[in-house]
C-alpha cells in the first residue's frame, strides 16, 4: 500500500471524518481497505438528529449561495477542477485504498469529475439564464422562464464510483444554486470527505455542502423528508424505497438503479475492436459499474472466433490489489460483494453453464479479488441470466441474426446502457435505435456514454428515473418558473360582448389560433 498523505494510517483519514456533521459524540463505524481487509479509519455513526442539523445548516447557507451571481458559482467549479487535477495522485491513492480500484479505473473517476466541473462551469450561465418563450397573444404577451434553485438537495451515493457519484453529482446541484446534504456509502466515506475539502478550498462556503455518514436505513427517511430534491444511485430495491419515501413527502427525485446491460456483436463487426470493447465493458472496475456489460450476443457466424479471442484476452488480464498502472482488474469492494459474485457463478455452474475462464476467488491476490469470468450456456433460471451480478462476470450467447440479438437485448426489466459493434456506423445507429436503453454506444461499451457530458445519461424501465449530464442534468436541480406580462389588460372579452359573438371568437381561435 502506498504511504501518501491521503492514505498513511488512521490519522489522515480521521481528520477527514471531522468534516462529517454531528451534534455530539457518536459511535464510530470502521472503514476497511478492500485490498487488505485492514481498518483504515472510522467515521461517526450519524443519527436522524444530525441529518436535521445538516439540513438546517445547508438551508441557511444555501440562501446566500443562491443569491450569488452564476459567474461566482462557476468560478468555484473552475477552481475545483484545477484542484482535482493538481491533487490527482493523492486522489488516485485514496480511491485505490478505500474502494479497491485498479489505478486505471481510478483515473476514470478523476477525469470524469474534473471534466464535469469544467463542463458546467462553461455552460451553466447560458442554461440557467432567463429564457423568452412564446406568449398567449404573440407580442401582446411577454413570457419569460426563470430557472430557480430548488433549495436543499439530498444526495445519496453508492460505493462503486465514490468520487464521481458524490463530487460530480454535486457539481450541477451546487452551480444551480442549491445547497447539498450528501450521504456517502458506508464503505467509501473518505473519498466524499476529501471532495468536500477540495470544494471548500475552491471557495465553496463552508455550510453549503454537508456530509452525514452511517446507516442508510436510519438516515434515509429524515434526509428525504427534509430535502427539496433527492438524487439517488444504487440498487433497484433501495431505489424503490427511496421513491416511496419521496412520494410520501412529495419530494421530487432522480434514481439510477443499475442494469443488466447487453452488447451486440453484429456479423460485420471487427473482432479485434469487439474484443477490446468487451474487455473494457465487462471488467472495468472489476465489473462494479452500473453501465458495465453483463450479456454479449454474437452473430453465430462470428461466435466461435469471438469467444476464442475474448477468452484469450481475458486470461491475459493482470489481477492486483495494489497501486500501479500495471493492474488491469482490481478488487471487489467487500466480502458481501465477493459472496454475491461467487454465488452467481456457482449457481450457473451447478445448473449446467460452462465457465470458459475464471470462476474463482483469488485470496492469494487480495481478500476480495475474483477472477474475470466468461460464461457460456447461461439459461433462464440461473442467477446471472436476469439478475445484475455487479462483478467481473459476463455471459456470451450466439444468436441467429440481428433481429434475435435485439429481441434478446430487450428481454430484461432493465434499460440503462447497451453497446452495438459493427463496421457500418449507420447500421449501428439504426440497430441502436431499436434497443430499449437510456444510452446506446456504437463501437464502444460505455465510456462514450459516460464521457459525453453534454448528452443526458440515465435509465428507462426499471433502471431508474431522470438523467445526469447535459443541460437536462442541470435543470433537474431547478424549478422552472414562468412570468407572463400582458399588455392591454386581461385576456378576456368585455362584459358587454354578447354570448353569440364570444362563441364566434372562440370558434375562430379553435380553428385558426395557431395561424393568427
Amino acid at each position: 500500500m502506498a504511504t501518501t498523505a491521503a492514505t498513511r494510517g488512521d490519522g489522515r483519514l480521521t481528520h477527514l471524518s471531522r468534516l462529517v456533521t454531528t451534534t455530539g459524540e457518536r459511535e464510530r463505524r470502521a472503514v476497511e481497505a478492500p485490498w487488505t481487509g485492514e481498518r483504515i479509519g472510522s467515521v461517526p455513526e450519524c443519527t436522524p438528529d444530525d441529518v436535521e442539523v445538516a439540513l438546517e445548516r445547508a438551508r441557511e447557507a444555501g440562501e446566500a449561495w443562491a443569491a450569488r451571481p452564476v459567474a461566482e458559482r462557476t468560478a468555484v467549479l473552475e477552481r475545483f477542477a484545477e484542484l482535482v487535477t493538481d491533487r490527482r495522485e493523492e486522489l488516485l491513492d485514496l480511491l485505490g485504498t478505500e474502494a479497491g480500484k485498479a489505478r486505471r479505473d481510478a483515473y476514470d473517476e478523476i477525469l470524469a469529475v474534473a471534466g464535469e466541473a469544467r463542463y458546467y462551469a462553461d455552460t451553466a450561465g447560458d442554461v440557467l439564464a432567463e429564457e423568452s418563450r412564446e406568449g398567449a397573444l404573440g407580442p401582446l404577451t411577454r413570457a419569460t422562464v426563470r430557472h430557480e434553485p430548488r433549495g436543499v438537495v439530498g444526495l445519496i451515493a453508492p460505493w462503486n464510483y465514490p468520487f464521481v457519484l458524490t463530487a460530480a453529482d454535486a457539481v450541477p446541484a451546487l452551480v444551480a444554486g442549491n445547497a447539498v446534504v450528501l450521504k456517502p456509502d458506508e464503505h467509501t466515506p473518505f473519498v466524499a470527505a476529501r471532495a468536500l475539502e477540495l470544494f471548500r478550498e475552491a471557495g465553496l462556503p463552508e455550510d453549503v455542502l454537508q456530509i452525514v455518514t452511517g446507516d442508510g436505513a436510519a438516515l434515509g427517511e429524515p434526509l428525504i423528508a427534509g430535502s427539496d430534491y433527492v438524487s439517488f444511485t444504487g440498487s433497484r430495491e433501495a431505489g424503490r424505497a427511496v421513491a416511496s419515501l419521496a412520494g410520501e413527502h412529495l419530494v421530487d427525485c432522480s434514481l439510477e438503479l443499475g442494469g443488466k446491460n447487453p452488447m451486440l456483436v453484429l456479423d460485420d463487426a471487427d473482432l479485434g475492436t469487439a474484443v477490446r470493447g468487451a474487455i473494457r465493458g465487462a471488467f472495468a472496475n472489476a465489473g462494479q459499474l452500473c453501465v458495465g456489460i453483463e450479456r454479449i450476443y454474437v452473430d453465430q457466424s462470428r461466435y466461435e472466433p469471438f469467444l476464442e479471442r475474448f477468452v484469450d484476452a481475458t486470461e491475459g488480464l493482470e489481477l492486483g490489489a495494489r497501486h500501479g498502472m500495471d493492474v488491469d482488474v482490481g478488487s471487489l469492494s467487500s466480502g458481501d460483494q465477493l459472496e454475491r459474485v461467487r454465488a452467481h457463478v456457482e449457481d450457473a455452474r451447478e445448473r449446467g453453464a460452462t465457465v470458459e475462464t475464471g470462476g474463482r476467488a483469488r485470496p492469494d491476490v487480495g481478500p476480495y479479488v475474483y477472477e474475470p469470468t466468461v460464461l457460456t450456456g447461461v439459461e433462464p433460471g440461473m442467477e446471472p441470466y436476469r439478475e445484475e451480478t455487479f462483478g467481473p462476470v459476463v455471459a456470451v450467447y450466439p444468436v441467429a441474426d440481428t433481429d434475435e440479438a435485439v429481441e434478446r437485448a430487450n428481454d430484461t426489466d432493465y434499460g440503462l446502457n447497451a453497446a452495438v459493434f459493427t463496421d457500418d456506423r449507420e447500421r449501428g445507429r439504426a440497430v441502436a435505435a431499436r434497443i430499449e436503453a437510456g444510452t446506446v454506444n456504437v463501437n464502444d461499451a460505455w465510456a462514450a456514454a459516460m464521457g459525453s457530458i453534454d448528452a443526458p445519461q440515465g435509465g428507462i424501465k426499471e433502471s431508474g428515473i431522470g438523467v445526469r449530464h447535459g443541460r437536462e442534468g442541470l435543470l433537474k436541480y431547478t424549478d422552472s418558473r414562468s412570468v407572463l406580462v400582458q399588455r392591454g389588460g386581461p385576456i378576456a372579452l368585455p362584459d358587454w360582448v354578447p354570448g353569440r359573438l364570444y362563441e364566434r371568437v372562440a370558434g375562430t381561435l379553435l380553428r385558426f389560433g395557431d395561424r393568427l
